[in-house]
């Protein structure tokens, strides 16, 4: 009796310890098995999401001309994108548009800073300049660290420029995005120099970018090409080949640009001017600015490189027009100034019908 108990007690205490430890087993199979499931799910998804944005959400927004809007799309879906990478390859591609554009809106506010200085200086308020010229270092320096960014995944996709060795464009808007990411390097090492502190941006990064221009078709890109090279001789002593002429390169990219409908040569032109102290030349620069939009449509395909382009000369006369009369450019008159002379307005002596 008893060796007949025993064993049917044993038996009846191991089938439920069974049971839970196969339940255990099925349990971290099933678990393990969703997380690839999830991975691969994620994986899937951030491919997606990268080739749209790439094919589609990049071109449609350069068919549009609402800067506010790029720049708050890309400070707000840049960390989802660029989340993928923790689950696909990195997106290095598209992250070359989102950090240029995100270092754009922090220029952006280095700018709103800096007039609010020079108002406040022309007021004579030397405590409300100090602090917005802190608050214009401050955004200069978020600008540079975003514009770095956007330049090193430029290097990690296309490879170190400036070799001699130019990649394998698949198609335009690969093209578009590498000249995009030398465009970045330059206002990298531009905002670092605007913020007065070191954010690690090499100064070699000018010279680097003006040999890398080479790998683009100067006229299919509007001229720009050679601007950026042309801004670059004429900024760093000694950069400029003998037998060229900056300025002379900087007005003929002016007119593939502006028949082209992308005016982003003008920018150039009027940087290296200010770099050179020409404020006349700076004037000029942005009066045929003016002329042009009037006169010339811009690309339907590229509008927001265009309207980028006469932003920064907006901002541009801007600087000059309070720094001299204390506010900005008044509506209507871009491309003019508070000292141009006045057309002489044709009176009718009264006295003679009387």
């Amino acid at each position: 009796m008893n060796n007949f108990s025993i064993p049917s007690l044993a038996r009846f205490r191991v089938v439920p310890r069974a049971k839970s430890l196969f339940a255990a087993v099925a349990a971290s199979i099933a678990l393990s098995g969703c997380g690839v499931v999830n991975h691969m799910i994620y994986k899937t998804t951030g491919d997606v999401m990268q080739g749209f944005s790439r094919n589609h959400t990049v071109p449609y927004l350069m068919e549009s001309r609402d800067l506010a809007m790029g720049c708050a799309m890309s400070e707000a879906t840049a960390p989802l994108l660029m989340s993928f990478g923790r689950v696909t390859s990195e997106p290095d591609q598209i992250a070359v548009m989102l950090y240029l554009s995100a270092g754009g809106c922090a220029e952006e506010q280095a700018r709103e800073h800096e007039l609010a200085g020079l108002a406040a200086m022309n007021a004579l308020n030397a405590d409300g300049a100090e602090d917005a010229m802190i608050q214009q270092k401050r955004a200069y320096s978020l600008a540079s660290k975003r514009y770095f960014r956007a330049w090193k995944h430029h290097n990690a996709y296309y490879g170190e420029p400036g070799t001699g060795e130019c990649p394998d464009f698949d198609d335009d808007m690969d093209e578009f995005i590498y000249m995009a990411g030398l465009l970045s390097g330059l206002q990298a090492l531009n905002a670092q120099i605007q913020s007065t502190s070191s954010i690690g941006v090499p100064a070699n990064i000018g010279s680097v970018v003006a040999r890398a221009t080479g790998c683009l078709e100067n006229e299919k890109w509007w001229g720009a090409p050679m601007a950026l090279r042309a801004t670059v001789w004429a900024m760093i002593p000694g950069a400029q080949p003998q037998g060229e002429d900056a300025f002379e390169r900087l007005a003929i990219a002016d007119d593939q640009g502006e028949k082209a409908g992308v005016r982003l040569p003008h920018v150039f032109h009027a940087i290296a001017a200010i770099n050179k102290g020409d404020q006349a030349l700076v004037k000029d620069v942005i009066r045929e600015h003016a002329r042009s939009l009037d006169e010339d449509a811009a690309n339907e395909e590229w509008q927001f490189v265009d309207a980028m382009a006469t932003d920064m000369l907006v901002a541009i006369s801007d600087r000059l027009w309070v720094e001299n009369t204390g506010h900005r450019t008044p509506m209507g008159q871009f491309g003019s100034f508070w000292d141009d002379k006045q057309e002489a307005v044709e009176t009718m002596d009264l006295d003679d019908l009387l």
